[in-house]
């Protein structure tokens, strides 16, 4: 079977948004739910991430907001705080939208994404 266009698209602005990271992810969902992994690749990045009106930039500062401000996605906001450092977010940007979600989400929200950002840049400079 062909890869749909929404998937090639999405591919491609996976490799832009996560690099290496995306792929793991996508790879992690083979053995269990193969097709979760592509719904992954065609809705988010192939329909909503390749939409015109916003760069990559302010994509990831509203994903990392918005996994923050859940507070119970650590899994996740890592990966996009990875993806954030990839297209050019700078780690005190980061930072700052993590605090942000302070006033909207409370502390512990915000304590628990600074700790994912702590790890996350670690893991960078290593």
């Amino acid at each position: 079977m062909m890869p749909s266009e929404r998937f090639i698209t999405g591919q491609e602005m996976l490799q832009k948004v996560d690099g290496k990271g995306g792929d793991a992810v996508i790879e992690s969902l083979q053995d269990i739910a193969p097709d979760f992994a592509r719904y992954l690749i065609e809705f988010p990045f192939g329909d909503i991430y390749s939409r015109p009106g916003l760069d990559l930039r302010s994509r990831e500062i509203a994903t990392v907001a918005a996994l923050t401000a859940l507070g119970n996605a650590t899994p996740q906001l890592k990966v996009h705080i990875g993806a954030a450092l990839h297209v050019g977010l700078t780690q005190d940007e980061i930072v700052e939208v993590i605090m942000q979600m302070a006033v909207y989400a409370g502390f512990p929200a915000a304590l628990n994404g600074l700790f994912a950002a702590k790890e996350v840049f670690a893991s960078h400079r290593g």
